[in-house]
């Protein structure tokens, strides 16, 4: 089987539901409680580009720290923004799931669903 890897916040209930999902189908994905092993800038690199999106559209954007480091400026580069969600795990969505070479934002929690083999 692939290996599955589910970066968690147990403390989301999004985060809560999607490990749920996945346990309930007999899944067991290592989880990753990013906000106590935060991703380095490489790994989130390594992450966007599984998920195929841009840095922007990790950022939680309701977070303090995102009005407080003034990511909602259109100029910051994906470098910066990733800079910003490796010092600041709290901005990284969540919950995702890696499954192989792909991953997925758990948005709502069925979404992972969708690229389990």
């Amino acid at each position: 089987m692939t290996a599955m890897t589910l970066y968690h916040n147990p403390r989301c209930s999004k985060s809560r539901s999607a490990l749920q999902l996945l346990e309930d189908r007999g899944l067991s994905p290592t989880i990753v409680r990013y906000l106590e092993t935060p991703l380095n800038a490489e790994q989130l690199q390594e992450l966007l580009g599984k998920l195929g999106i841009p840095a922007r559209q990790l950022l939680r954007t309701g977070e303090d720290e995102y009005k407080s480091l003034g990511l909602n400026d259109p100029r910051m580069t994906d470098a910066q923004l990733i800079d910003a969600m490796a010092g600041q795990p709290k901005l990284i969505e969540r919950p995702i799931l890696v499954v192989g070479d792909k991953a997925i934002i758990g948005r709502p929690p069925e979404n992972v669903l969708e690229i389990l083999p």
